[in-house]
């Protein structure tokens, strides 16, 4: 049995396939570029038709494709077209399915991965810092995230690095403050030794020193020292969000708590974050290693506890594994040890 999905890949596109995903990318590209925040109930409520009317592949492959041409460029986005874009997709993925913002996230994840270690000259990497605070600040993904990005910024501490964490601590400082003010501490006591102890890399110290006292502002909570910070515009579209969200499950149940690591690495162990896309090749479930257990456990026991356990129908390894240990231990503790190894 081939998947679909894989299915799909073997094959190449028919005209039919093609003039059809060419008809959905002109209808979502018409609708994202006539995104703004007063049609956004409007525009989000045809992409749910969308995502009803076609399959959710196609829809997720579309749909970000489509916003990455739009907002990874050269030169920064302006911030509020940026937020704009990014709250179509947590409505959507509320309304329609956390697979929604799982793919779009993936996809951003992975395109910063690749133009950090690439050295890139443009503004593209704000842009999908930016892309990846907006999705924590309405909720698609939890601080875990941002905290593996702003570790791994830290632990490099370039000039280059310096500017995305001022940027990112600008974008969502408080939030994470309020979310997990230890780990926040403790990514200050990080920085602060990366600071001190390459002093002498840096020609120019101020942007070390500012990074320095925006962190130190963050822990006082003290709004007033970050230059050009405002709230306003993030509160106000998490409100309408609120309005937009059908279910009551807007809040924090919906966050996709994934890791930096595990994300880069989906495509080797598979997407545990997504309902039915774990993946049996995954470096946990190995087969070799569980059948050898399990003839381990079963020749321990009796022929005539083996007898039984066929009489009861136990017709796989593990059940007869299980059956046997249920049955010959002394008593519930012994069979809980048993039962774990």
């Amino acid at each position: 049995y081939v998947p679909p999905q894989i299915r799909r890949g073997q094959e190449t596109l028919d005209d039919k396939k093609r003039e059809e995903l060419g008809r959905l990318k002109k209808m979502v590209n018409g609708l994202i570029n006539r995104l703004s925040e007063p049609n956004l109930s409007s525009i989000s409520g045809q992409m749910e038709e969308l995502y009803m009317a076609n399959s959710r592949k196609d829809m997720n492959d579309t749909l970000t494709d489509i916003l990455m041409n739009a907002c990874v460029t050269a030169v920064a986005m302006p911030a509020r077209l940026m937020m704009e874009h990014v709250l179509l997709v947590s409505i959507l993925h509320h309304n329609v399915g956390i697979e929604v913002g799982a793919h779009f996230l993936e996809a951003v994840v992975k395109k910063f991965d690749e133009l950090c270690k690439s050295d890139a000259e443009g503004k593209e990497c704000e842009n999908l810092l930016a892309l990846i605070a907006h999705l924590y600040n309405f909720h698609v993904v939890h601080c875990l995230l941002i905290f593996d990005i702003l570790k791994k910024l830290v632990s490099t501490f370039t000039e280059k690095e310096i500017e995305l964490i001022l940027f990112l601590l600008k974008n969502v400082g408080f939030s994470l403050r309020k979310d997990d003010a230890l780990a926040l501490k403790e990514l200050i006591t990080e920085a602060q030794r990366k600071a001190s102890t390459a002093e002498k890399k840096f020609q120019d110290q101020t942007r070390v020193r500012f990074m320095l006292e925006t962190m130190l502002a963050l822990r006082n909570n003290d709004m007033r020292k970050i230059p050009g910070y405002d709230p306003e515009p993030v509160e106000r579209l998490r409100k309408l969000q609120r309005a937009l969200v059908h279910s009551s499950g807007s809040g924090k149940d919906t966050q996709l708590r994934v890791s930096l690591e595990s994300l880069l690495s989906a495509d080797q162990v598979g997407r545990w974050w997504i309902v039915g896309s774990s993946w049996s090749g995954a470096p946990m479930i190995s087969d070799t290693n569980s059948q050898a257990q399990q003839k381990l456990h079963v020749g321990k026991v009796s022929s005539k506890i083996m007898e039984l356990a066929r009489k009861q129908r136990m017709n796989t390894d593990i059940r007869r594994s299980i059956f046997c240990v249920l049955m010959t231990s002394e008593d519930f503790m012994d069979a809980f040890e048993k039962l774990l190894k």
